[in-house]
């Protein structure tokens, strides 16, 4: 059976209705935008108010086209885009994160590493660290996802990501459901406001039920000691203890799937019984 999107309908198709109407007569009725089809009408698209219509297209469009290519099961790479070992010196550990983002790529994309579903790495598809996740299913010659964004200084996909499973958005808010949608993991390598965004974003979805419970994985602990205080967060009584546990530190790829798979199998054999 077609899938839903091939489905032929009685109704013309909004392509061929599309075409059709570029057949009319040209009349100053015919060239006027009132006349044009609403989903054609780009000017119209643009409007303040049809923000909502927008922002249902933004979720369905990278939605349809992830299941089209059977993505049902991620792993959420996140950290700095400034991580690029070409600009950094080789001792800067920044240059260490980007291997070890690389390694944790290739093990989520390998099929052979164990797990029972299969796991497509998902990034902001940019530089440094992002970059890094994506290149490394690459190396495991596995697709991989990478989710972008418009910013005031525009930068453009890096070339790991898979062409048809890299997408651009104008809203963060459907990009981090994207984000979380599918994922069994987030891993978080040492990053800026962009990263601890994300972070604190998945960790208060967590806490509050919103979404399941998963793998929240900080990698060098030594950085993000510095960084963040979590225990002091709960021995002032602004989080339970119990919501220390949402997060695990992580010294090396290898340590991170090892979690992940765990996980997943784990997950997958509550989902059988």
């Amino acid at each position: 059976m077609l899938p839903p999107y091939q489905r032929r309908s009685a109704f013309p198709s909004a392509r061929e209705d599309e075409a059709r109407a570029k057949k009319v007569p040209d009349t100053p009725q015919t060239r006027s935008s009132a006349y044009g089809l609403a989903y054609s009408d780009l000017d119209f698209m643009k409007r303040e108010e049809l923000r909502p219509v927008r922002l249902q297209l933004e979720l369905m469009k990278a939605e349809l086209m992830l299941q089209e290519h059977g993505v049902d099961a991620t792993v959420v790479i996140f950290g700095s885009a400034r991580s690029r070992p070409d600009d950094l010196a080789p001792d800067d550990p920044r240059c260490a994160d980007y291997a070890a983002a690389r390694r944790l790529g290739q093990l989520i994309s390998s099929a052979q590493n164990g797990c029972p579903e299969r796991l497509r790495v998902v990034t902001g598809g940019g530089p440094g660290i992002m970059e890094a996740g994506n290149r490394g299913a690459d190396d495991a010659g596995a697709e991989s996802i990478g989710l972008n964004i418009i910013l005031p200084h525009e930068q453009a996909p890096n070339p790991y990501i898979t062409p048809e499973l890299c997408f651009q958005f104008h809203y963060f808010a459907l990009r981090k459901m994207h984000f979380l949608m599918r994922a069994r993991a987030l891993v978080c390598f040492p990053g800026g406001f962009g990263t601890l965004d994300e972070l604190f974003e998945t960790l208060t979805l967590i806490q509050t039920g919103k979404i399941e419970a998963m793998p929240v994985l900080l990698y060098r602990r030594d950085w993000w000691e510095r960084i963040i205080n979590l225990p002091a967060l709960a021995e002032s009584g602004m989080i339970a203890p119990r919501d220390l546990d949402l997060v695990r530190m992580v010294e090396s790829a290898d340590e991170a799937w090892d979690i992940i798979r765990d996980f997943c199998t784990e997950r997958c054999g509550e989902s059988q019984a």
